[in-house]
This record gives structure tokens, sequence and C-alpha cells, in this order.
């Protein structure tokens, strides 16, 4: 199930990180690096405290930062196209959780949500249509050499890592848990044992109840996205109701006459010289947001506001200069939209690149 709508969303969420990732390139040490005014003593004090994992917090030096930066990019490239997605997933987690947790002062609304989603799509089954893997099997081509290499090479960095003393079984600092290093080891040992009855025992029963685990765990992460997108939208309308300017309907007003936020200043001024529109909007803001988890159980009442709240965040990016975070929410979004949009989106991409039809794994 949500087949369509799990690609999208892996989709979306590689190519936010990628433009992120490209868009501070110029920056990047200042941001996460070596030069950061967050250093790496407060990182790791930090993570003592909160338990984050990041790589970026093992050594220091500038190189080392570089090659975890380089490879991050990477990862979001082939999490986009959907190569070796079990592989690709989870370097992709391990890329974006070391970038935001080295700096904690750089960040927002959406890259928290990134985090998260990242998280949650190394357990979904997000490569079974428009990806790599998909057309791989559906020309029925053989496992290949590339998947055990790959397989080989994380068990060696996985080692490495333990034997360093990065990552370990049970977590430290009084916390009461399992430690990175259990969540990573068992992911490459589901990753082996998964290519090994798919090699052997393709049609056997053991591949049929890895088949139902693993759809099950990609329905359970499904479902967290969902219940993330609705936690999202449920707080931020409750607490702007909490808030007078939202109250009065003039909370528009001041981000649209701020510098920050108005990369196009004429087209900001018209807006806010309008106080019937601002209040419009505001209003409309929070209605939206408030009313968004009770639509859910209208199936055409959820598609028309999923429909207005896509160009609500578009507004957003244009008006106050926030792309990607608002890439990022209609990613989110992309959770919810109709099977039958997303096969008549894919039709018109395959009009525009022949080959790229979405194939049935």
């Amino acid at each position: 199930m949500a087949r369509y709508q799990a690609a999208v969303v892996r989709i979306g969420f590689a190519l936010v990180v990628l433009l992120q990732l490209l868009r501070e390139w110029p920056r990047r040490r200042e941001l996460y690096g070596d030069r950061s005014p967050w250093s790496l003593d407060l990182a790791r004090r930090l993570g003592q405290q909160t338990h984050a994992f990041s790589v970026l917090e093992w050594q220091d030096g500038r190189w080392w930062f570089e090659g975890c930066y380089a490879l991050t990019l990477l990862a979001a490239v082939l999490l986009l196209l959907g190569w070796r997605t079990r592989f690709s997933s989870v370097a992709f987690l391990v890329g974006v959780l070391s970038v935001q947790n080295r700096s904690v002062l750089v960040g927002d609304g959406g890259d928290n949500l990134v985090h998260l989603m990242a998280i949650y799509l190394a357990f979904t089954r997000c490569a079974e249509v428009w990806s790599l893997d998909a057309r791989r099997r559906a020309r029925g081509v053989g496992p290949g050499v590339s998947g055990p290499a790959l397989w080989v090479l994380a068990a060696g960095l996985l080692g490495w890592a333990q034997l360093a003393g990065w990552i370990s079984w049970s977590a430290a600092g009084g916390w009461a848990g399992p430690g990175w290093a259990a969540l990573f080891w068992t992911l490459w040992a589901v990753a082996g044992i998964w290519w090994a009855v798919n090699r052997w025992r393709p049609a056997g029963e053991a591949r049929a109840l890895l088949d139902a685990l693993g759809s099950m765990v990609h329905h359970c992460a499904m479902f967290m996205i969902s219940a993330q997108v609705v936690l999202v939208y449920a707080t931020a309308g409750l607490y702007k109701v909490q808030g007078s300017r939202w109250q009065d309907g003039t909370a528009l007003y001041y981000p649209l006459h701020l510098d920050y936020f108005t990369p196009w200043p004429g087209l900001s001024a018209l807006l806010g010289s309008s106080a019937l529109l601002v209040f419009l909007l505001s209003y409309g803001t929070v209605l939206l947001q408030v009313a968004f988890p009770f639509t859910l159980v209208n199936r055409r009442l959820k598609n028309v506001l999923l429909a207005v709240m896509v160009v609500e965040h578009l507004g957003i990016a244009v008006l106050l200069g926030l792309p990607l975070f608002s890439v990022a929410m209609i990613a989110a979004d992309a959770v919810f939209l109709p099977t039958g949009l997303l096969l008549w989106l894919g039709r018109k991409a395959g009009e525009w690149w022949p080959g790229s039809r979405p194939h049935a794994a």
C-alpha cells in the first residue's frame, strides 16, 4: 500500500536535502564544519546529553568534514534516483543526522521535518516504483554484485566505527536503551538475509515471510509519516490560535514588512497594504491548519484542502523566501495524495521523459 506516495516522499525529501547542501556549499564549513561557531567540543557535550547521532563528532579537521558532506550529497542523489535503496536510505539517514546534529544553531521547522523523515524513510519500501531499483526488477535483471559489495562495505565501516568506540551496543550517559550500533547492525543483518533469501529461495516460504514483515514495517513507517504531518499542522494551528496577532488577524502583516522575509519587496508591500487581504490570509491559515486533521475522514474534502495547502506553501516560497521549507512541506503532504492523481502525473512525466513511466515491482 501507498507505494506511489512513498516514492514521492522519497524523491521530495532527497531533493530538499540535495538542494540545501548545494545551496550551502560555499558556507558549509562555517555552518557545519571546522569553522562553525558551534565548536566540536560543544557539539560533543550536547550530544552526550541528547544522544544525538553525528559522524562529524567522531573526528575533527577539515577533510573529515568535507568527506562526510560530500557523501551526504551522494546519498541524497542515490536516494533521489532510488538506486540500491536499502543502502542509500540508511546512508541518507546517517548523512542528514550527522550534518544537522553537528550544529544546532542552523535549521528551522523544515529541517526538523527533514530530520524525522530521513529516519522514517529508512523503514519504508519507497523504491517500489519510480526508481532505478524498480526499473531493474521490471527488466528481470539479476541481483548483481553491487548489492553484496555495498553490504560488505557497510560491514567494514560499522566494524571500524565500533572498534574505534564511536558507536556501541548500549547507549551511554545513563540512557537505558540500545545504542546506535544495535540499530545499524540490525539493518545490516536484515539486508543480508533479504538478499540471501531472494537469491537462493525466491519462491519459498522464507521469501513470503520476509515480504510480509517488510510490508508490515513499511505500513508502520508510512503511518508514522502521516501522523507526523497531522501533528505538524495540528500543533501549528493550535499555537497560532493562542497568539494575539493571529486572533486579531494581523499576524501576516509583520513578516511581509521584514527585509529578511521579503525577496520581492514590491509584491510584499502590495499584499501588506491591504488590511482585508492580510486578515483573510491570517485567519485562513489558522483555519486550514486546525481543520486539516478532521478532513481526513472525508476523501474529497481532504483532497480539496490538500490542493489549497499546496498553493499556500507555494505562496510562502515566493512571498517569504522559504523555498526549501515549502518543498519539504509539500513532500510531506504527498503522503495523503490520491493514487489516481499520482498515476496521472506519472503518465504525464512519461510523455516528457520516455522510459520513466512507473513499473510495478
